[in-house]
């Protein structure tokens, strides 16, 4: 199994969201507040998903990352290799997202001289916290929903970046690294157009139990946002949302060409 892809998918991964971690955060409190745990954790998990991509795709069509332009895979496993990818990113995710959502949330100041203790003193207090507080259970809190976000959305984001990568590089060809970065960027806003509605879902079900169980379930979550807000709640965000993609993601996919090319 290559592992070049993997390597490449860590690097890209930080640098996207050395980028994107203020716009992120922008959506909860203030700009870098929790960005040094999700540094090293999302870097990783970016590792996963572009590793398990370009494995999958070398499965299916038995061509390297560096034969795809001369032999390029088919659409169809193209989404097949997303949705893979994006399907265990998640598994691995939940409880680094779970635990960057908690820090974000957190409105308790720093422990200054005189003022209460935060109730999270940082990422290892937060994740032994949900474990001793929630159980192992605990940790995984919106995992489904994360699942359901991930999978088919990573599908329409490679999708997206391969089609208009095709489009505007000629055949056989590598693509230009302006068109990297409008195709990165727009595969990025593709994928949280489809994913703002159960990124709401995954936030507020990470959020349950912070205090109080609120939600049964995935279902019961929407139903009840549905029913208490309308259907708009499903698209809030989706601006910032689409912000902090473009760019995040013309970095992550312009490296990550970059770092194979080198290797290649």
């Amino acid at each position: 199994m290559p592992v070049e892809e993997f390597v490449a998918g860590w690097i890209s991964g930080a640098l996207g969201l050395v980028l994107g971690h203020p716009f992120d955060t922008v959506k909860l409190l203030g700009f870098f507040k929790g960005m040094s745990f999700p540094i090293a954790s999302i870097a990783v998990v970016n590792s996963v998903l572009f590793g398990v991509y370009s494995n999958t795709l070398l499965v299916l069509t038995a061509t390297s990352h560096q034969e795809r332009r001369a032999q390029p895979p088919s659409y169809t496993h193209i989404f097949l290799a997303g949705c893979t990818g994006g399907f265990l990113q998640a598994y691995c995710l939940a409880p680094f997202d779970l635990i960057k959502v908690r820090l974000q949330n957190q409105t308790e100041p720093m422990a200054q001289p005189g003022s209460p203790q935060p109730q999270y003193r940082g990422p290892v207090h937060c994740a032994a916290s949900i474990f001793r507080e929630e159980g192992y259970r605990g940790l995984f809190r919106g995992a489904w929903a994360l699942m359901l976000r991930d999978t088919p959305t990573m599908g329409i984001y490679f999708i997206t970046y391969e089609g208009l990568c095709r489009q505007y590089t000629p055949e056989g060809q590598n693509p230009s690294s302006a068109t990297v970065l409008v195709a990165g960027g727009f595969a990025g806003i593709a994928s949280w157009v489809a994913a703002t509605p159960l990124d709401v879902i995954k936030s507020r079900m990470q959020m349950d139990g912070l205090r109080r169980r609120v939600y049964q379930g995935v279902l019961d979550c929407m139903v009840s946002s549905v029913r208490q807000e309308g259907l708009g709640v499903f698209f809030r965000g989706v601006t910032i949302n689409s912000a902090r993609a473009f760019p995040v993601n013309a970095v992550t996919f312009l490296s990550y060409e970059y770092l194979l090319r080198w290797w290649g």
